[in-house]
């Protein structure tokens, strides 16, 4: 029986996986974990008849302990407590930014495989994170599309054949536009081929989580940036390309749909069944690519300059992102002004420094927060 903990239970990550562990019965939830939905995770907890909850919101800790009567832990300290005690086999990390970092670390430290769908742990922690892997033993099996492809593909091509790595991206809801004024939130949100939460979605629609994975793959996989790179491709049929020493390119080729890389790495070595339909290329028609508009979607190269900078850069980078897309969804300012956001955070940081323990990513992941707060306050004053 194989033991798994989902952190961040109640979004589209974690509902998923529930899906496909209900088909599973060699697999036993030990763990959930979840922000403030407490009624979601009862709810979960008790159709998958796991005995442990953590809730990061104390006061929905509590109301989840008034209603039901298995074991409510709170915060990070309870996510560290209910993943040592799990006794898990994998810890699937779907918690959404930086918060998701604590889980990995606990995970990794206690030698746990990790199925990884929070990228923001590799772009603030990505060294440090590698090397607790290392050091542990545990693996790190990617969750993302793009990156499970990728890890797929070098799995088929064998070790040092891959020269490059190629990311596709589907270019959100405004690829081809080059005016980005008047963007409403409901608009940004449309995804045109991806159901995804909200804050995954704002950074597909500005860019900055194609510029956020290609920092987690540089990590992932051990690539210089001048070897990663990203093309438009609007139908989201092709995930990934990886090019050979040989002059190949490999292509890992599927309908858009997130239980494919879900299931394979909950099951990984092994493939199981997903009720997802066989991709007929004839009925999906034409596959077309382009270049990324890095003038008109500054996030991406903003995420690649960080990314190349390395150190505190890229921490600096996903905090002012993450407080500018939240200010965003709030209304508080427009869509224009994430990317300036992260833009001024990253010039009026101090200079970067390396990162040698997991306390200075969480100070710099602090400090960075409250500068672009601060830069956000100023340009639109309460």
């Amino acid at each position: 029986m194989k033991k798994i903990v989902i952190c961040g239970s109640t979004g589209s990550i974690g509902t998923q996986a529930l899906e496909i562990i209900a088909a599973d019965p060699t697999i036993q939830i030990v763990g959930l974990t979840a922000g403030s939905r407490w009624e979601a995770c009862v709810e979960q907890a008790r159709e998958h008849g796991v005995s442990t909850i953590v809730l990061d919101d104390p006061q929905a800790a509590e109301s989840a302990r008034q209603n039901w009567s298995g074991s409510v832990l709170n915060g990070q300290t309870g996510i560290e407590s209910m993943i040592c005690d799990s006794d898990a086999d994998l810890v699937l990390n779907a918690i959404v930014g930086a918060g998701g970092l604590g889980a990995t670390i606990v995970s990794l430290g206690e030698g746990i495989d990790l199925a990884l769908a929070n990228k923001e742990s590799l772009v603030i922690g990505g060294d440090l994170v590698m090397a607790l892997a290392e050091g542990s033993g545990a693996r790190i099996i990617p969750v993302d599309s793009e990156h499970s492809a990728v890890a797929q593909l070098l799995a088929a091509a064998g070790p040092g054949s891959a020269e490059r790595i190629t990311l596709t991206a589907s270019g959100g809801p405004f690829r081809g536009r080059s005016d980005l004024a008047g963007i409403t939130r409901d608009e940004a949100l449309a995804h045109p081929t991806w159901s995804m939460g909200g804050k995954i979605s704002i950074d597909s629609a500005t860019m900055m989580n194609k510029g956020l994975e290609l920092i987690e793959a540089h990590h992932l996989f051990d690539l210089d940036y001048d070897d990663l790179s990203v093309v438009v491709h609007p139908q989201s049929i092709v995930h990934a390309l990886v090019s050979m020493n040989d002059g190949a390119t490999l292509a890992h080729l599927g309908y858009p749909d997130m239980r494919v890389p879900i299931s394979y790495a909950i099951h990984f070595p092994e493939r199981a069944d997903v009720p997802v339909p066989s991709l007929d290329l004839a009925l999906a028609g034409e596959l077309t690519f382009e270049e990324p508009d890095l003038e008109t979607f500054r996030c991406l190269p903003l995420a690649i300059d960080a990314g190349r900078r390395g150190g505190t850069a890229p921490c600096v980078l996903n905090a002012a992102n993450e407080v500018a897309v939240d200010a965003f969804l709030e209304q508080r300012i427009s869509f224009e002004m994430i990317a300036e956001v992260v833009a001024r955070t990253l010039a009026e940081a101090e200079t970067v420094s390396e990162l040698s323990h997991f306390t200075e990513v969480l100070d710099c992941d602090a400090e960075s927060r409250e500068r672009a707060a601060e830069i956000i306050a100023r340009e639109v004053p309460a």
